[in-house]
């Protein structure tokens, strides 16, 4: 169990059957009435963000969360599938479940999955990728690093505002909590 008191960001605890992670939170203390923590929550699940204020004495019991790291195999159409490298066990998820990693995400990509009571609920790319650019503007003679940008597409399909000397061929770094360009490999 963990007191509000003590809530973190980035902490994951189990509320209403569900698991929750902390976004934001705040403690208050008014000049009336008791001190207070407001909280901004996220549902691991379904991605739902709710606020909710609790007494700082008011405890909730902390969710196990399991990460594993495991490979990216292939998508069939509706399925992607995910190979666990120790047991070599494939498992399926839905879009709904990988709509934020897989755009940065190539086959035999390895990638960390989080799994609560067995059920993984959240894929998550490296921090840094390795893309090829597939489709973009042609760059022109004189083009300057800082001279402004572009939209390309990668080879996932992702588009990535990139700087106006990137062609089509270039390999570029991509960082994937941003889904910002970081340099032409």
């Amino acid at each position: 169990m963990i007191s509000a008191g003590d809530f973190r960001k980035g902490l994951t605890v189990e509320m209403d059957n569900s698991v929750y992670v902390i976004v934001d939170f705040q403690h208050v203390k008014p000049g009336k009435g008791s001190p207070f923590v407001r909280t901004k929550m996220k549902n691991v699940i379904t991605g739902g963000v709710i606020e909710k204020t609790f007494s700082p004495t008011e405890k909730l019991p902390k969710a196990h969360v399991e990460t594993k790291e495991m490979q990216y195999l292939y998508n069939d159409g509706e399925l992607y599938y995910f190979m666990d490298l120790e047991t070599y066990e494939q498992i399926p998820l839905n879009h709904l479940q990988v709509e934020d990693a897989i755009m940065y995400v190539k086959e035999n990509s390895n990638v960390t999955i989080k799994f609560f009571k067995g059920e993984a609920f959240s894929v998550e790319p490296p921090n840094f990728v390795e893309l090829v650019v597939t489709d973009t503007e042609p760059g022109f003679k004189g083009d300057t690093a800082t001279g402004g940008s572009k939209p390309a597409t990668v080879e996932t399909g992702a588009v990535i505002q990139v700087p106006l000397f990137v062609n089509i061929g270039d390999t570029i770094r991509v960082d994937t909590r941003t889904g910002e360009y970081m340099e032409r490999i």
